[in-house]
């Protein structure tokens, strides 16, 4: 996953660069009232371990040049408890699930843009979970809240038609239904929150 990370900061420094932000107050001829896209934490999916399997598809409208809310649909598997930090305990053997989770989650999401392009954003998730044991057997299933609480930039080109939105991010889970035996004990050694998680979303304006 860190090589994912360092490949997507080249990402946005490449695309900042490359183009020049053209924010929508500025081009209210071009102004799109909805948006399709998705996450290039996808690239994650060619990692050669730990792949996340992840998807997502979003679905939005643009309120206003200020406002615009979305559906977010995602599916994704781990194997180490969320609230793990950056560090030497991050996908660390002895943190490590006995299996996986499955998630498979719709989120509604709320994007404000304060200023050229700088927003702000919250998506609350609610997501169904299935566990699984190391043998690839479901043993289990659940339910969390997964928010998303999101700082970021988003970055227009051709005519508006296309964009690309680094940011960062802190998540939070407030409500975890119980978890099986092994997964609950790992889990509870972190917070239910994780600080500075990037983000790097891109879309298709019409």
């Amino acid at each position: 996953m860190k090589k994912t990370f360092f490949l997507i900061l080249t990402f946005i420094l490449f695309s900042t660069g490359l183009y020049a932000q053209r924010s929508i107050e500025e081009n209210e001829e071009s102004f799109k009232k909805h948006f399709i896209g998705s996450s290039l934490f996808m690239l994650g999916n060619f990692a050669a371990k730990n792949r996340p399997d992840f998807a997502q598809l979003n679905f939005g409208r643009r309120l206003n040049s200020k406002n615009a809310v979305s559906l977010e649909f995602k599916t994704w598997k781990y194997a180490w408890p969320l609230g793990i930090p950056f560090g030497k305990s991050f996908e660390a053997v002895e943190e490590k699930y006995p299996g996986y989770i499955r998630e498979w989650g719709v989120a509604l999401a709320y994007q404000h843009f304060w200023w050229k392009g700088f927003y702000s954003a919250i998506h609350v998730m609610n997501a169904r979970q299935y566990y699984f044991d190391e043998s690839g057997e479901q043993i289990d299933k659940g339910y969390q809240m997964f928010n998303t609480y999101r700082l970021g930039y988003q970055i227009t080109f051709a005519n508006n038609r296309f964009f690309i939105e680094p940011s960062l991010a802190i998540t939070h889970r407030p409500f975890q239904s119980k978890m099986p035996e092994g997964f609950e004990s790992l889990n509870d050694k972190w917070p239910l929150y994780f600080i500075g998680e990037p983000g790097l979303h891109f879309g298709f304006n019409f």
